[in-house]
């Protein structure tokens, strides 16, 4: 499995709150969440994102509260892949759960900037910015986990067995 395109570069800390505002959370529909996905970090993504961006941030990216809502509203949104250097742990469940890839790897979460087109490939973990022409290895998903996601959700992966 892989996953390519352009990144939007976010900082530290982006918390569940600026992924989807709380304001928002009166719906559970995905394309509803979209609409309004990064909104409070940055106002234009959700004109700017399309299918198959890569969101790159820095550490503790989707910490705050344990919504499932953020990383809804970012796969419903189109986002193929999050980098990180690292996620608070629930984002991380929360988005294997829903089916959406999360990759943690410092270098390249440090190095890939806003506008790169980025490829990742989960079977290996290597990332590459093929603006730069640089690679990273990141932490390759065990195979069950290429499962769920491929499934679309740990939801759907259980109801195909």
């Amino acid at each position: 499995m892989k996953a390519e395109g352009r990144v939007f570069k976010y900082g530290d800390n982006v918390d569940t709150d600026v992924i989807i505002p709380a304001r928002y959370l009166n719906s559970s529909d995905p394309a509803e969440l979209a609409t309004h996905c990064m909104e409070d970090i940055d106002k234009d993504f959700v004109k700017k994102v399309q299918k198959g961006d890569i969101i790159v941030a820095n550490k503790n990216f989707g910490c705050g509260s344990s919504r499932e809502h953020a990383p809804i509203a970012i796969k419903a949104a189109g986002v193929s892949c999050v980098i990180a250097e690292t996620f608070a742990r629930i984002f991380y469940r929360n988005s294997i759960n829903i089916g959406l890839p999360i990759i943690e790897c410092p270098e390249a979460a440090k190095a890939i900037e806003a506008g790169d087109e980025v490829e990742v490939d989960f079977d290996s973990g290597v990332i590459t910015d093929k603006t730069t022409g640089k690679s990273y290895t990141g932490q390759a998903f065990p195979e069950f986990m290429q499962k769920i996601i491929k499934a679309e959700g740990l939801i759907n992966y259980i109801n195909q067995k």
